[in-house]
């Protein structure tokens, strides 16, 4: 592992030099040639083509946070409103491409709030695009519903797979005092109307409830018995220095925060819910690839995301390339 992220590391100062020297290189994987006034010996160009293949994972499956804004304010949130940025929707297509190329399958959209930019509109693009364009299998978004409207299935729905709507809690003044809420707006009434939609429009309905000090002692099984997701997955509050901890962070999520015990109690009271699926720390530790909202359009210093320690695994300007953490 050290060893892949030392050859990374070099990949990364090479491309910076090659940079620097006004070289801009075609797409990596497969690239031919690099198109610039400095000329490159394709030799060359082969033997970084070659070592970037050995250490590069397949990017299979993606969640790509392509805003940061949203009308909620949970006190737990690892992704927090630090900018308003949102890639230009032909650029974040370009990413996509690249992506496929590289062999994607599934991605997910998610925020912030994805449905808040353009009042969904610019989400519905890419969620067709991945679906008619690049044919992906699997397409999905995760939400907190509150901004969703029937209009957006009438145009986009039968080009969504999964909708996760996230819901932590059954009682209204818990969603309140975790922030997942706007003004005194019921979540609920969103969540049942948003369910209701899905099955309209075939669209598989999920539900996400992350565990933490204020929902942990809830019995939710009525609730989620009668909403009848497909799946719901249940994951224990996480820290992220920088985003929901620490001395820069815009959240202050330790107060959320639950032991592993609770969180396998509160496992265990649910256990007779077939759909649910369990999310330890451990496990989103070493399972998540998230690709922030800064991916240009060649993947310069694109910002590849796993959950291990300080959350940012690679910033690599290698133009066009993708490299996803072995554990992935």
């Amino acid at each position: 592992m050290f060893l892949q992220l030392c050859i990374r590391f070099l990949q990364c100062i090479f491309a910076t030099v090659l940079a620097w020297i006004g070289v801009r290189g075609q797409q990596v994987h497969g690239a031919s040639q690099f198109s610039s006034t400095v000329k490159v010996n394709p030799a060359t160009i082969k033997v970084v083509n070659n070592v970037i293949s050995q250490v590069a994972a397949t990017p299979s499956s993606v969640n790509y946070h392509f805003t940061r804004q949203c009308n909620y304010k949970c006190g737990f949130c690892f992704h927090t409103a630090k900018t308003s940025f949102v890639l230009p929707i032909e650029d974040a297509k370009r990413g996509l491409q690249l992506l496929k190329e590289s062999g994607l399958e599934k991605i997910n959209f998610s925020g912030g709030e994805p449905f808040i930019h353009d009042r969904g509109d610019f989400l519905g693009k890419l969620v067709q695009y991945c679906k008619q364009d690049l044919q992906l299998p699997s397409v999905s978004i995760v939400s907190n519903g509150s901004m969703i409207r029937e209009k957006w299935f009438q145009t986009y729905g039968e080009y969504l797979d999964i909708l996760a709507i996230s819901c932590d809690s059954f009682d209204e003044d818990t969603n309140q005092t975790i922030g997942r809420a706007q003004g005194r707006k019921s979540h609920l009434d969103n969540l049942f109307k948003v369910r209701d939609w899905c099955r309209k429009y075939k669209v598989a309905f999920k539900i996400n409830s992350v565990i933490n000090t204020f929902n942990v002692d809830e019995d939710m099984r009525e609730n989620i018995t009668e909403l009848n997701p497909v799946r719901w997955k249940v994951f224990q509050c996480l820290l992220i220095d920088g985003e929901n901890a620490g001395e820069n962070s815009l959240r202050e999520a330790e107060r959320f925060l639950i032991s592993d015990q609770q969180f396998q109690d509160f496992l265990e009271r649910h256990s007779s819910i077939s759909c649910l699926v369990p999310e330890s720390n451990q496990k989103m530790r070493d399972s998540y690839l998230i690709l922030d909202e800064y991916v240009s359009p060649f993947f310069q210093s694109v910002i590849l995301h796993d959950t291990h320690s300080t959350f940012q695994v690679l910033a690599c300007p290698l133009k066009e390339t993708v490299l996803v953490h072995q554990n992935y």
